[in-house]
Order: structure tokens, then sequence, then C-alpha cells
């Protein structure tokens, strides 16, 4: 049985729309909306570092609009993440590259570094872990006002 081209075509330019508005809210979500015109090298910088079984400090507090660099720094001797997936999702990254799962976490080795550019967008609390040692107590607290 052959459809006719018409119905083709409208199901065609709905399969089209359909997959641009996927396109465009995974753009919006992987920080490609990044705000114009922010000056990145004046983000404020906050500091954790990722210690055997803890994150130093373990409560993080950011206010909405403010962009910000988060340095991250594994001081321990085994591999840590800074997993914080609701965080990730609700904020305009910069650099989604950076986090090793997409929207989920950063993952880092021993005596490795990396920097994480963002502004938060929505207020609330976010919980933050490590995916390997959460069990040992490796978790925390995200703020943003």
């Amino acid at each position: 049985m052959t459809r006719p081209i018409a119905a083709d075509r409208g199901r065609r330019a709905a399969l089209l729309l359909c997959g641009g508005m996927a396109l465009a809210i995974a753009l919006r979500a992987l920080g490609a909306d990044a705000p114009a015109g922010v000056d990145w090298t004046a983000a404020q910088v906050v500091r954790v570092e990722l210690v055997d079984e803890r994150f130093v400090p373990d409560k993080l507090t950011f206010r909405a609009g403010v962009a910000y660099r988060l340095h991250l720094e594994n001081t321990g001797t085994e591999m840590h993440e800074f997993t914080a997936p609701e965080f990730f999702r609700s904020v305009t990254l910069r650099n989604p590259e950076v986090l090793d799962v997409p929207l989920r976490e950063v993952s880092l080795q021993p005596n490795q570094s990396r920097d994480v550019y963002f502004i938060p967008r929505v207020a609330g609390r976010y919980q933050l872990t490590c995916a390997d040692h959460d069990w040992a107590g490796m978790v925390g607290e995200i703020t943003v006002e």
C-alpha cells in the first residue's frame, strides 16, 4: 500500500520540528545559551579539595545569576568524583565538556584539578556526593540563593 505524498511530508515536517526542539533543549542544558557579555575572567573563584572520603569544604553556597569558577582539586590518593546531577542541570555551564558524565559529575584522578565555569539559575539545595565514596561519608550540600 502506498501512502499519499502529502501525508509523508507532514509526518516528516513534524519529526523535524520535534527533533529541532529536542536539540534546542539539549544545547540549552549544556550551556549553549550562556549569557553573552559575561566576563568569565572576573568569575568568583570557589575552591574545593577532594580529599580521601571528604570534600573541603563540604557545604557550598552560590548566588543565582552570578558567574563562578569552581576549582576542583583532588589532593587524595584515590580517584574521586564531584557528583551533583540536579545542581549541574540547574546551571548554565560555560564548559560542559569538563563533565565526564554529561550534566552529572566531574571525575578527578589523584593530583588532578579542573575548573567548572557556571552561572546558577535556580535557587535551592542540591546533594553533592563522591559517587565512589558516598558510603564512606564523602557527601556535601550545594545551596543556591
